[in-house]
């Protein structure tokens, strides 16, 4: 039985092929093993991120590729084809991060009635939350909103919602105002969402194309709509602290410039920009950093506990989540075809801000 893999160049990515890699014979699988059908998965900008960042984050790891690819792991819906482990039955349907493939093996361990683990030894190292699979039938977190949208949003405002919880953390580093580039990302506009309607919001700008300056303005999460070549225009006698979702160097460059002592923070989110520069000279205002969110994950799980990170999360996005459906048009495409447009288009910045995209590699 073969899978079909969806791979890219590691040091090109618009360098992209198919192939197909040979899966264990399902009556032979080894004890406590899943052979999971990849039935639907989300295709984002945060996707291109993961694909940048897959050698210094070990993204690449994760879902083994022939030397010099990679195979771009996505968040998803899989479901269980045959199963070796006694808790686990075929048919189960499970949520988390899959490779751009048709199959994939799970060596299950950690079984509990919410979730399971995947042990598979070339998957350690990395953040837990990576190798981890909801168990969706049933699941309370999975009831309210269609499982695309979850697909789509929800490890993105996972990560809006630390980054949130962060800022707040310090006290904003004394900023009186976040601006936030790439306005119309879904990271974004989920961070916006929970700056705008916290009950002590502070001022939020969005700093967004001219083709996308409509939709920005349309979500109601911004005080202001920036595009970039206006950048000069705003303030500089006003502290700022600035999340760079796309990384884009000169626009930082830019704007510390602008602001100089009054850029209070500067964190960088995303790297989905094709003008990223990793010799950056050195720039007035705060240093900028990598926000690293499983760190944050960490500290927070220590410091509230057990199921705190949960319950938080759960009621922030109990409140995003019924505005999605009104924010986003969700677009299914099948097929291999289907599988390289999508990716194509995003990672050259094609794909419309209100669109979001899920994608199965079977036809």
């Amino acid at each position: 039985m073969n899978a079909t893999d969806f791979i890219v160049a590691r040091h090109d990515l618009q360098q992209c092929r198919f192939i197909k890699t040979r899966l264990p014979d399902p009556s032979a699988l080894a004890e406590g093993a899943l052979l999971v059908k990849v039935a639907r998965f989300a295709f984002t900008a945060n996707n291109i991120t993961y694909a940048t960042l897959g050698d210094q984050l070990k993204y690449w790891q994760l879902f083994p590729a022939p030397e010099g690819f990679g195979n771009v792991p996505v968040w998803g819906f899989g479901e269980v084809v045959v199963s070796s482990h006694p808790a686990v039955a075929p048919g189960e349907r499970l949520f988390g991060y899959f490779p751009m493939s048709s199959h994939l093996v799970i060596d299950a361990t950690d079984v509990t009635k919410r979730g399971l683990r995947d042990a598979a030894p070339h998957r350690q190292g990395v953040a837990p939350v990576y190798n981890a699979y909801a168990r969706v039938t049933g699941n309370k977190d999975f009831e309210g909103l269609d499982g695309d949208h979850q697909a789509l949003l929800r490890p993105l405002f996972m990560l809006s919602f630390l980054v949130d919880d962060f800022l707040r953390e310090h006290q904003f580093f004394g900023a009186r105002r976040v601006i936030l580039s790439s306005a119309s990302s879904k990271t974004a506009f989920g961070l916006a969402h929970l700056l705008h309607s916290s009950t002590e919001p502070i001022h939020v700008i969005g700093l967004t194309s001219a083709g996308n300056a409509e939709f920005v303005r349309s979500l109601g999460y911004y005080h202001e709509t920036v595009l970039y070549d206006d950048v000069e225009s705003l303030p500089k006698d006003v502290t700022v602290a600035f999340v760079d979702m796309a990384g884009n160097s000169g626009l930082r460059v830019r704007l510390h410039h602008h602001f100089r002592d009054a850029m209070k923070y500067s964190g960088q989110i995303g790297l989905t920009h094709r003008s990223f520069s990793p010799d950056e000279p050195e720039l007035p205002g705060a240093r900028p950093a990598w926000f690293f969110a499983p760190d944050q994950i960490r500290k927070r799980a220590k410091e509230w506990g057990p199921g705190g990170i949960d319950q938080r999360f759960g009621a922030a996005w109990s409140a995003f989540a019924p505005e999605l459906p009104q924010r986003l048009t969700v677009i299914e495409s099948r097929g291999p075809a289907a599988v390289k447009q999508v990716y194509q288009d995003t990672l050259r910045g094609r794909i419309p801000p209100a669109q979001g995209h899920i994608l199965s590699i079977e036809p």
